[in-house]
């Protein structure tokens, strides 16, 4: 799958993922917003369901496993290069979930990975929509 200079939207999933009163993070490893902390997730795969991507992406880049995934919001990310060329374009689906087990430790698409106080968000200069979807999840955390 072409991610640079796409063809077609990839579509992707995120999810925020709660333990306690902490909020899971990654520092990505890979483009688009290299080395730019996040929330886990990435592309789907042909044949996944949004869901099992979810799962997979949470695992693959933080060694944890998850359950009690909602709904969260959907949100476009496209980026066009100096040039005014597509550069990228995700179709992001985006879930909350609850932490379940296993240690935390990056994977293959994070340098980092830890849990972070909803108080603190704004020390990882996050991208605004990962922001507003953190915020949202977290009223309908506690409206659930």
């Amino acid at each position: 799958m072409k991610r640079e200079y796409p063809t077609h939207p990839i579509a992707a999933v995120g999810v925020v993922v709660f333990k306690d009163d902490k909020v899971l993070l990654i520092k990505r490893n890979k483009p688009p917003k290299s080395f730019e902390w996040s929330i886990p997730g990435g592309a789907q795969h042909l044949g996944e369901t949004l869901m099992e991507t979810a799962k997979r992406e949470v695992f693959e880049e933080t060694g944890i496993t998850i359950n009690n995934l909602k709904l969260v919001d959907a949100v476009d990310y496209i980026k066009q290069d100096s040039h005014g060329k597509l550069m990228y374009h995700y179709s992001l689906i985006d879930y909350r979930a609850v932490y379940v087990e296993g240690r935390l430790k990056p994977g293959d698409d994070a340098t980092e990975a830890k849990w972070v106080s909803i108080n603190d968000l704004s020390v990882y200069n996050l991208w605004s929509e990962t922001s507003a979807l953190i915020k949202k999840a977290t009223v309908k955390s506690t409206s659930d």
